[in-house]
């Protein structure tokens, strides 16, 4: 089953292991239909690409913090991959470091 989602996000579900990608400057209602898909895919391996957001900035945080809740709704395992040394910066500011 594939999924795609606008602005830059897509998810492809491949035997419960999901992989997101978030691209760009993920906006509230793209982040939302990805939380979505978490929701409705089975409790399994989610693996999310987050080395092409244009920028870390507090967009790019509310995204990542968005999808962890949503994934450990579900039972999800959520692993975050590909974050650059600004975005792990931010996430140490806001507290929120044991995302990545």
């Amino acid at each position: 089953m594939s999924s795609g989602c606008g602005g830059g996000l897509s998810g492809v579900d491949t035997s419960r292991t999901l992989e997101l990608r978030l691209t760009g400057r993920p906006a509230p209602d793209d982040v939302g239909r990805l939380c979505a898909l978490l929701e409705a895919a089975e409790p399994g391996l989610v693996v999310c690409e987050v080395g092409g957001l244009a920028r870390a900035d507090l967009a790019a945080v509310d995204a990542l913090a968005r999808l962890r809740l949503a994934a450990r709704r579900r039972g999800h395992r959520l692993v975050f991959r590909g974050a650059g040394p600004e975005l792990r910066g931010i996430l140490d500011l806001v507290g929120l470091g044991d995302l990545l």
